[in-house]
């Protein structure tokens, strides 16, 4: 049993490089959605059951040290074996609400934002911001149809992508992706490109995503002319570019020959580039990448990555 435990944990551990290296990738392993369920479930418990182990051995140790200063020692309450059950249970359950949680069809999300040059002939703009997406073996065309639906039940103006629409190659998720066609709004779909469009084969989906309906922001804009009043939207790329010897981000670029008086939205899939956009006139920048920070608690360690951004 011992043994067997020992190989459990051994893979689960090694969940990324058994997928990457057997199953196509690490982020879009072409594996059936219930063995993908199942293997994040396992692995997200994994994951707790080390927190809870640091948690409980750092209290067992307290009350060591403590009893033994006080020469109270006595046998702990509970057999090493009902603690470690209750421990995998405390661990298996937040797991499994994870799991559900980051499959289910995402909830709508109203904000208002107050932007100073706002003029009185855009002021009430509709605007369906998504991002992160990750259409993958697990995120199938069903998934994605039922996005679209919400989406265009909410009659928007501008449809809005932060990247990362995708995980895997066009070969295989061009089918999922297909849905997306049908996406509706008055003036149109815009798209920047998040990290995972590089690491599946750029090229191929950037031929992709026009035919969808998509147009793709890469360090440029586009000037939509409103009930009279001009907007631009920009997009950048991402700093994964450079690994495939892409352009990176290019704030100065991508707005490069924009009216500068009218109102300018950036499409920036890292919520971190503010501070790099800001300087060219951007009224409000659009991000995904930090997925609300994953863990409850944890968000603060995610923010150090984007410059105290995490959701919002």
């Amino acid at each position: 049993m011992k043994v067997f435990a020992g190989l459990l944990l051994l893979v689960l551990t090694q969940q990324h490089l058994i997928n990457r290296t057997l199953f196509g990738s690490m982020s879009s392993p072409e594996l059936p959605a219930f063995l993908l369920i199942t293997e994040g479930w396992l692995f997200i418990t994994l994951i707790f059951l080390l927190v809870i182990s640091l948690a409980v051995d750092f209290f067992l140790l307290t009350r060591f040290i403590i009893r033994r200063a006080r020469k109270t020692l006595s046998p702990p309450p509970h057999s090493p074996g009902r603690r470690q059950a209750m421990m995998v249970l405390a661990g298996a359950i937040p797991a499994a609400y994870g799991v559900h949680e980051a499959i289910a069809l995402p909830d709508v999300k109203n904000m208002e934002a107050p932007l100073p040059r706002l003029p009185e002939e855009l002021n009430g703009i509709r605007i369906a911001h998504l991002t992160d997406l990750h259409a993958s073996p697990l995120l199938r065309s069903d998934y994605i149809a039922r996005v679209v639906e919400r989406v265009n039940a909410l009659e928007p103006d501008l449809i809005l992508f932060t990247g990362d629409i995708v995980d895997g190659l066009p070969d295989k998720r061009d089918i999922d992706v297909a849905p997306l066609k049908n996406l509706r709004s008055r003036y149109g779909v815009f798209s920047c490109v998040g990290n995972h469009e590089y690491y599946s084969d750029h090229a191929g989906w950037m031929k992709i995503f026009p035919d969808l309906g998509i147009k793709m922001l890469m360090n440029n804009h586009v000037v939509l002319n409103i009930n009279g009043k001009e907007l631009v939207i920009a997009g950048t790329t991402d700093i994964a570019a450079r690994r495939y010897n892409l352009p990176g981000p290019d704030p100065r670029r991508a707005l490069e020959g924009a009216p500068e008086d009218a109102l300018r939205l950036m499409l920036d899939h890292r919520p971190g580039n503010v501070n790099e956009n800001v300087p060219h006139g951007v009224d409000l920048q659009l991000s995904g990448h930090t997925h609300g920070g994953h863990i409850l608690g944890m968000t603060k360690l995610v923010g150090r990555f984007n410059d105290g951004y995490v959701y919002g």
